[in-house]
C-alpha cells in the first residue's frame, strides 16, 4: 500500500516539485492550495485550505482521511516572504507572515498528530530556510519566521518521538519560483533614510531567486530523508556558499561574520 503524503501549500514551486516528484514515485499525494481550481494540470489532487485558518485546516484533513484512512507523511511547505526595513514594514504584514510561516505549520501539526498517535507512526517534514539561521537586512521578519519554527520543530521532534513521529527540517536556500512575485515588499518610500540601500538589496534578492536552485533537488531531498530510516533533525539544501554561511556564522565572531553580510549585500 503507498504511503499517503499530504502537503500544503502545493500549487506551485517547491511543492508542486515535490508532490509530482513523489506521485512519481508511487507515493499517494495530497496536495492543498487556497484556490485549488486554479491548477488543474498537476499529477495529484489539492484540495482547499488557507493555514491562516483552523477550520479550514481541519476540513482539508478530514476531507483527506475520508479517502485514505491515514496520513502517513506531512510535509508542511505552505509558507509567505516578506521584505523591507523593519521600522517601515506594517505590523499587520508581520503579523500575517508569521501567521503563515510560524503558526500555520504548528496548526497543521496539531490538528495531523492525533492520528499519526494513533496510527503509531508518521513523519512531518517542515519546509523551512537558510534564511532562518541568520539575520538578513531587509529580511529580518522572514528569518525570524523561519528561525522560529526550526527552533520550535526542534522540541517537538523531541516531544512525539515517543509516538513513533520523526521530526525534520529541511531548509532551502535560493530556489527558482515565484515566491519573489508572490512575497510582501514592504514599499520603497521617497525621501526615506533606507530608500537605496533598500531598493538595491530588493533588487539583489530578486536576481538570487532567478538564478536560484531548481526545485527538483528539494524534492530528491525530501524524497531521501522519506527513505531515511532516521532522518536528522535538520537538513540544509542550497548553493554550496549558501550552506556554508551557516558554517561561518557559527566559527565566526559576529562582527566579522557582520561585515561579510554587509559586504555580500553591498551595504558597506
Amino acid at each position: 500500500m503507498s504511503k499517503i503524503v499530504f502537503i500544503t501549500g502545493a500549487s506551485s514551486g517547491i511543492g508542486k516539485a515535490i508532490g509530482e516528484f513523489l506521485t512519481d514515485k508511487g507515493f499517494q499525494v495530497f496536495g492543498t492550495s487556497r484556490n485549488p481550481e486554479r491548477n488543474s494540470d498537476l499529477s495529484f489532487p489539492l484540495v482547499r485550505m488557507d493555514v491562516h485558518d483552523v477550520a479550514s485546516i481541519k476540513a482539508a484533513i478530514a476531507e483527506v482521511l475520508a479517502q485514505t484512512k491515514q496520513i502517513d507523511i506531512l510535509i508542511n511547505n505552505a509558507g509567505v516572504g516578506i521584505t523591507g526595513p523593519i521600522e517601515e514594514t506594517p505590523d499587520l504584514e508581520m503579523k500575517n507572515a508569521f501567521e503563515t510561516n510560524f503558526f500555520g505549520p504548528i496548526n497543521v501539526i496539531k490538528e495531523v498528530l492525533p492520528f499519526m498517535r494513533k496510527q503509531g507512526y508518521g513523519q512531518i517534514i517542515n519546509i523551512t530556510s537558510i534564511a532562518g539561521y541568520m539575520g538578513l537586512p531587509y529580511r529580518g521578519i522572514y528569518s525570524a519566521t523561519k528561525a522560529a519554527l526550526e527552533i520550535t520543530m526542534e522540541a517537538m521532534r523531541m516531544e512525539t518521538l515517543q509516538f513513533g513521529v520523526k521530526t525534520t527540517n529541511v531548509a532551502p536556500g535560493d530556489f527558482a519560483t515565484n515566491i519573489a512575485s508572490g512575497r510582501y515588499h514592504a514599499p520603497i518610500v521617497k525621501g526615506s533614510p533606507y530608500e537605496e540601500a533598500y531598493d538595491n538589496t530588493l533588487k539583489l534578492m530578486d536576481n538570487h531567486v532567478d538564478k536560484g536552485e531548481d526545485p527538483i533537488k528539494m524534492a530528491e531531498a525530501v524524497y531521501k530523508i522519506i527513505n531515511t530510516k532516521n532522518p536528522k533533525v535538520h537538513y540544509k539544501v542550497g548553493a554550496p556558499l549558501q550552506k556554508l554561511s551557516i558554517l561561518l556564522k557559527r566559527i565566526l565572531p559576529d562582527r566579522t561574520y557582520e561585515n561579510l553580510i554587509l559586504k555580500h549585500y553591498k551595504l558597506k
